[in-house]
């Protein structure tokens, strides 16, 4: 049995990689929700669509990528903590408007709970009107 660290971060990974809910759900109950306080995320409630979220989101910001801050496992909760920084440009088409060529570098963090070894529900805590600000978006 794989320990939650693991599949956390492999999820983790495959979901920054924009590799869509056919990868991640290897490692997500077949139902797991997602909530998150963002303007752009305030209709997505499952994972399956947050993932699909991003694989769309690297379709017009190729270059996204993110750096690791903080991995922790919270074993009396069952929880996985992942603090990242997201960086990308908005080059290609697609979002919110015509690319605006800006870029952005924004602090996130999941929060994945676990129902045994699978991610049952994930936060994201993410300061979404900063980054639209710095894509000239708001």
């Amino acid at each position: 049995m794989a320990t939650i660290t693991s599949v956390a971060r492999q999820f983790f990974e495959a979901c920054e990689a924009g590799r869509g809910w056919e990868v991640c759900r290897t490692y997500c109950t077949q139902d797991a929700s997602f909530a998150a306080q963002s303007e752009p995320l305030a209709d997505v409630k499952t994972l399956r669509d947050y993932c699909d979220w991003m694989k769309g989101l690297l379709t017009f910001m190729p270059d996204g990528r993110y750096a690791v801050k903080s991995f922790a496992t919270d074993d009396e909760r069952n929880s996985v903590c992942a603090y990242g920084v997201f960086s990308a440009t908005h080059t290609g088409e697609g979002g919110p408007c015509p690319p605006t060529g800006k870029s952005t570098t924004t602090d996130y963090v999941y929060v994945m709970e676990f129902a045994g070894d699978k991610i049952r529900h994930m936060t994201k805590i993410w300061n979404a009107g900063w980054a639209m600000k710095e894509l000239g978006w708001a």
